[in-house]
């Protein structure tokens, strides 16, 4: 998976790792606040995950982390 970078309005930049991608997962799928977000992915306030949430394309947080780590199979 090739690392994506968020730049947050507080001059924070986040990468966009496995770790990263795995929580998303968990947000989406679950009653997870975005309080809890925040503090899961070490950010200072609620409003820095909402404007991440914002950033990122809606499918990385819902596809699963093992299906994007599937690498396509070439074609005969």
């Amino acid at each position: 998976m090739e690392a994506l970078k968020v730049k947050l309005s507080s001059g924070r930049e986040l990468e966009i790792n496995e770790d990263v991608v795995a929580i998303l997962n968990k947000y989406v799928r679950t009653m997870m606040t975005l309080e809890e977000l925040a503090r899961e992915l070490s950010l200072a306030t609620w409003e820095e995950a909402y404007e991440l949430i914002n950033q990122i394309p809606a499918w990385l947080m819902w596809v699963p982390l093992s299906i994007q780590k599937k690498e396509p199979t070439p074609q005969s």
